[in-house]
């Protein structure tokens, strides 16, 4: 018979704070995506710290949008606000193994793929005209509903730059996404 693992215990507490900017929030959610299923609290705190400890930097977790976003905030003060995220549902956790991890709630992940596309809609403007499009390869596998809002937020650019854009990344996908982009090829040659 196995050994019974005993689960990490966790607290909420948000230190009594009552509410949070949405750009608090849509930061720690941010945050929070390289983390989702394999990571905690403690670890978005020392990302939103701007924190230089070893397995930030091992895994790179520098690199995210929101390094530092609380750089003037304990790292206790930074957990009060991440709390308050969970507590308000923006964020869940469950258990992997015996680690409390963070996971996106509906309401949560409503807010974060909106800013994830907003933040890829300008990472594909700046490759406009650079002819340089294997970024585009990255996007496979990544949240389909996210990548289809992605789509639609290029459509409504109206930018006819896209469509050279637009055909490198149709080649890579799966047929749902490759539909979508040929409806926004299509949508954007008629502008």
């Amino acid at each position: 018979m196995g050994r019974r693992e005993t689960k990490v215990r966790y607290e909420l507490d948000s230190g009594g704070i009552k509410e949070l900017s949405f750009e608090e929030i849509k930061a720690i959610l941010r945050g929070a995506e390289d983390l989702i299923s394999v990571g905690g609290r403690n670890l978005l705190a020392k990302i939103l710290k701007g924190s230089k400890d070893k397995i930030v930097l091992s895994h790179q977790l520098e690199n995210s949008p929101v390094y530092g976003f609380y750089n003037d905030l304990t790292l206790q003060e930074i957990l009060y606000r991440i709390d308050w995220v969970i507590e308000n549902h923006y964020l869940n956790i469950y258990y992997n193994g015996r680690l409390p991890v963070l996971v996106y709630s509906d309401k949560g992940w409503e807010i974060e793929r909106e800013t994830y596309a907003e933040e890829l809609l300008h990472k594909l403007k700046s490759l406009l005209g650079t002819g340089d499009y294997s970024f585009v390869k990255e996007l496979k596998d990544r949240n389909r509903g996210m990548i289809l809002l992605l789509v639609d937020k290029i459509m409504q650019t109206h930018n006819k730059k896209f469509i050279p854009l637009l055909y490198a990344w149709k080649e890579n996908e799966y047929k749902k996404v490759r539909s979508a982009i040929q409806n926004a090829i299509n949508y954007l040659s008629n502008k």
